[in-house]
Parts: C-alpha cells; structure tokens; sequence
C-alpha cells in the first residue's frame, strides 16, 4: 500500500496532524475527506501539524485553517524544522513546540500515549468514541458502537460496530475474546460479520492485510 497523503492521531495534546506528501492540493483535500467522513469524532479538537523539514506556503496554511474552521478546529500547534515555518506560526499567534516538550521538533505521539480504560457492558443505542486507544472489559452488544483512534481490545463479546484508527491509522488493530461484529472498520477499511456463525468462541485478533481486514486466532502477539 502507497503511503497515505495526512493522517489524524489522538493524542492527549491534542489531534496530530502528520502530512506525508509535498503536495499541499493533495494534502488538503485528503484532509477534508477524512474530516467530513468523521466530523462528529473531530470537531472542537485542537491540531498538530507536524511536517518536519516540508515547507508550508502562507496561503496553503490559510487554505488550512479554514478548512479546520469549518470542522470548528484550532490549528494549535505547527511542529516544524524550517525557520520561515515557525516564523510564520508565530506571527499568528501559533505555537511551534509542545508544552513540556523537550524538543520543538519531539513528535506529538511520542510525548505520551492516550488510552481508555471501561468496565461495562454497551448495550443497544450506547456509544463509546475516544482519540486514543480503547479497552474495554465488557460486551459490545448488538446496536452499540466503539470508534477509536487507535487499537480497540474488548474482553468480552462483540455484536456490535467497531471502528479501530478512526483518523486513517490503517495499522490499528482490533482484538477480542469473541469477534463476531455487525460491522468492523479499520481506517478506511470495512468488513462485516460472516453469515454463518461460529459453535465455538475463540479469541481474534483483526488487521489490515493486503487491504482486506484478516482476523487471526489471539494468541501472542509477535514482533
């Protein structure tokens, strides 16, 4: 699979921003795709724009603040190694490092991790969404729905829709004692429960493969 042109990440500071392409036209309406297919999940975040040694032109970053605008997103934080960059941040009021960050240039997912810890049962109708990871000890019940930024581990059964790297981290992963999903989503990528059901339960773990989500037995997870 080619590299995606941005992806979005939770992270405690705020949602990271990593633009993978030295196109701006590509970057931006790769951006408002991912944004307008989960606007719900993103609106009222704050941004980190992380883009390394990339130059970002002034009316590229206004085009990119508006587009946030629209999404009621701040554009909070610009990570970047070129000096015109961090000036041009600065001059509207933008930061160009991370609070307690001991680097300006420090990667905003390498900071600290962000993952939900739940003890309960979602039953028909509840919704559990979060930026970061989520474990959950309970059953994801039929009509009920998680959606996480990154890796989804239910301890329980699952009936319901999950959705694992909601930002487009196609790398998320899915596990639980017994996967049988109405739905499953990671990144972009959608599969659904197999018609015919299992007798007996057993532990999976789902990925992307090749662009198809693969469910493999749960046993140890190797390097």
């Amino acid at each position: 699979m080619g590299h995606i042109p941005v992806t979005l990440k939770g992270t405690p500071q705020g949602i990271l921003l990593r633009v993978q392409t030295e196109s701006w036209e590509v970057a931006l309406s790769s951006l408002e795709l991912s944004l307008r297919d989960a606007q719900s999940f993103f609106r009222g975040g704050r941004v980190i724009l992380e883009l390394g040694s990339r130059p970002l032109p002034e009316d590229d970053f206004q085009r990119l603040r508006q587009l946030l605008e629209r999404y009621e997103m701040e554009l909070w934080v610009i990570l970047s190694e070129r000096e015109e960059v961090k000036h041009l941040a600065r001059s509207y009021g933008i930061r160009t490092r991370l609070p307690g960050a001991q680097s300006p240039h420090q990667r905003a997912d390498e900071v600290a991790s962000n993952a939900l810890l739940v003890r309960r049962t979602l039953r028909s109708g509840q919704k559990l969404h979060h930026p970061g990871h989520v474990v959950l000890l309970g059953d994801v019940n039929a009509g009920a729905e998680v959606v996480a930024g990154g890796n989804i581990v239910i301890w329980g059964r699952v009936r319901g829709v999950l959705h694992a790297g909601a930002f487009g981290d196609d790398a998320a992963v899915v596990c639980a004692l017994d996967l049988m999903p109405s739905q499953l989503r990671i990144a972009q990528y959608i599969s659904r429960a197999p018609e015919q059901r299992r007798r007996v339960p057993q532990p999976e773990l789902a990925r992307v493969e090749h662009g198809n989500i693969v469910a493999v037995p749960w046993k140890k997870i190797r390097e």
